[in-house]
């Protein structure tokens, strides 16, 4: 009887063990990706603060046009995005895939040009972890990688099911953000719309 109650006392401790292994893990990941993607933000806003004003941008013309890049590191940036209600300003990767995802804020689908624009984060303290306290009317900013600007209003934030990945992409929102959250059942999703259209 003893015996056993050792082994259930060594196998809690081991799990105890796991479990701040894991918190570790964490949030040694977490500042890691807020260094990299600050890292990527100077870089951008430096590019963009030497581009050229415009009267009226190429996009207007051409709004089926791709959002110009800029190659950061081996990744290709397409803008920044500013959630001033949360403190955040983030640059945002082109392409999404999981790799990219551990660096920075990716859009996920659309373009800011067709209004309909879906970008995803981690949900790090330092990325997207906070959408979750965005309020209706709140301001959020993309600027692209020549210096567009596009500012949104937040018009509601919903939890979506992991399965509901197709709602991200189709619907009347001209931007879409959303981060897991923190259990990873539900994707946060905040849904926006483009000031002075």
């Amino acid at each position: 009887m003893k015996k056993k109650g050792l082994l259930w006392i060594v196998l809690g401790l081991l799990l105890i063990a796991a479990a701040f292994s894991i918190i570790g893990y964490n949030v040694v990941d977490n500042i890691r990706a807020k260094h990299a993607s600050q890292k990527a933000l100077q870089e951008l806003e430096a590019m963009i603060k030497d581009m050229p004003e415009v009267d009226y941008p190429e996009y207007m013309r051409y709004p089926d046009m791709e959002m110009p890049v800029k190659k950061i590191d081996d990744r290709e940036y397409v803008g920044m995005i500013s959630l001033p209600s949360i403190g955040r300003e983030l640059p945002v990767i082109s392409d999404w895939n999981y790799e990219n995802l551990e660096t920075a804020p990716c859009r996920y689908a659309g373009s800011a040009y067709k209004n309909n624009m879906v970008i995803c984060a981690h949900n790090y303290d330092s990325h997207f972890g906070l959408i979750s306290n965005l309020n209706y009317g709140d301001s959020i900013i993309f600027t692209d990688m020549v210096g567009n600007v596009f500012e949104y209003r937040v018009t509601e934030v919903v939890s979506l099911e992991p399965t509901e990945n197709e709602i991200m992409k189709n619907g009347e929102w001209d931007l879409t953000l959303f981060t897991c959250t923190l259990n990873g059942a539900d994707r946060v999703t905040v849904r926006c719309e483009l000031i002075d259209k």
